[in-house]
């Protein structure tokens, strides 16, 4: 457990981000927190896994995602004061404090291997965990941003300005995203869509009718941000080539095989499955994406050909072939691939290289938490049922792709 100490300084700082500009710590008890090693550690963990190796910018942290979403959570609150919505500073600073503290779970290259290490412990469940943690060492003054983050204040729009298909995280995430990767498409309107925003009988988060085309626009931003980056089909590759990576290391250590790693790494490739324990916790709270870097570039040495081979990939970035296909590919045609990768190799288990990757994308969900409209009559209406829409209708269903990866004849350096 790390002690809280508070030493007497200025906490109401101005930090100068690259997308946003200015941003202001409006109450001291976000500087502490944002102090604490638990978010600290957020500026070690990427905000896009290995998207750097298709977009060389993307080299930007949870840490810069976090303070942009808190910035863009500050001016939504300020619009919503502007238009008579009565928030005290006691659910400002719960707010705040909420989304500042979302992601703060996340472990080595955000949503990759979330899975692998805490096995089915979601990123949400422990940043939860961490929250209730931190609020024991604030003595109780963090209570308010986990009943929001949870979604049982009372007042159910700050929990939407937190988490629903349109929140300050993802207006964050695609501006920022769209900024460093330099994907113009994913470029919104924050400030527009946020002077939009507005409540409707004290409990629902709605946009004035004539925003309509701002969320729009949103929406099919968000929808061509994840088919040209984050389902990218090499993005999707790099992700997919992560996991494959640590569960290859866990299922060589349960049988016996030693693999050079940092200790935080080797007591998560060695641990059970089970209930997070308060080791578990501690020890992944000091995990970061150098703990998986450092091993990657160990274990390009493995004795183990599939280990050895998905590690030099990353690290050199030789990455396997790739086919996009909005159809499943042939079993003949895979079989092929299989039979190719063994001879290229030597092998008889090429069945480890050649894989079919599946995204799905619904850009727009119509029942779980879908965006309203507040018409000048003070009437709602959902979104793709307005008469004015254009696009919102054409965004209701989901789309697959699905990649088939499998190594080139490589020009992978041997060691």
């Amino acid at each position: 457990m790390y002690p809280y100490v508070s030493f007497m300084q200025n906490k109401l700082k101005i930090i100068n981000d690259p997308v946003h500009g200015f941003i202001k710590i409006p109450h001291e008890i976000l500087f502490d927190v944002i102090e604490h090693p638990y978010f600290q550690r957020l500026r070690r963990i990427s905000q896009t896994g290995l998207l750097n190796l298709i977009f060389p910018g993307a080299t930007h942290t949870r840490f810069h995602h976090a303070l942009g979403a808190m910035h863009l959570m500050f001016t939504a609150i300020e619009t919503l004061k502007l238009k008579g919505v009565e928030i005290s500073k006691e659910e400002e600073k719960g707010a705040l404090l909420a989304i500042l503290m979302h992601d703060i779970g996340h472990g080595p290259f955000s949503h990759a291997l979330e899975s692998m290490l805490m096995d089915d412990w979601h990123h949400e469940n422990l940043s939860l965990l961490l929250m209730n943690r931190l609020n024991e060492q604030f003595n109780g003054q963090l209570s308010t941003a986990i009943e929001m983050f949870q979604g049982k204040y009372h007042r159910k729009f700050f929990n939407q300005l937190i988490s629903s298909q349109l929140d300050v995280d993802r207006l964050d995430y695609l501006k920022r995203d769209s900024f460093f990767t330099g994907v113009s498409e994913g470029n919104v309107n924050t400030q527009r869509i946020i002077s939009m925003m507005n409540v409707c009988e004290d409990r629902e988060l709605v946009v004035d009718a004539k925003g309509i085309y701002s969320i729009e626009n949103f929406l099919t931003a968000r929808m061509f941000m994840y088919w040209q980056v984050y389902y990218h089909k090499t993005s999707a590759l790099a992700e997919f080539i992560l996991v494959k990576i640590l569960k290859r290391a866990k299922y060589l250590v349960s049988q016996g095989i030693i693999l050079p790693a940092t200790e935080n790494l080797t007591y998560f490739l060695y641990r059970e499955k089970g209930s997070a324990t308060d080791e578990d916790v501690e020890r992944f709270t000091q995990l970061d994406d150098n703990d998986i870097i450092q091993a990657m570039k160990l274990w390009q040495k493995s004795e183990d050909f599939i280990l050895s081979y998905w590690c030099r990939c990353v690290i050199q970035r030789d990455l396997p072939k790739t086919i996009i296909s909005s159809h499943p590919f042939e079993k003949e045609f895979i079989d092929d691939k299989i039979k190719h990768t063994n001879a290229l190799f030597g092998i008889d288990n090429g069945h480890e290289l050649v894989h079919e990757i599946k995204r799905k994308l619904l850009p727009y969900d119509t029942e779980k938490q879908p965006i309203w409209l507040l018409q000048k009559n003070g009437e709602k209406i959902k979104l793709h049922e307005s008469e004015d829409q254009l696009l919102s209708g054409l965004m209701v269903n989901k789309t697959t792709r699905y990649i088939l990866t499998f190594p080139r004849n490589t020009n992978i350096q041997e060691y």
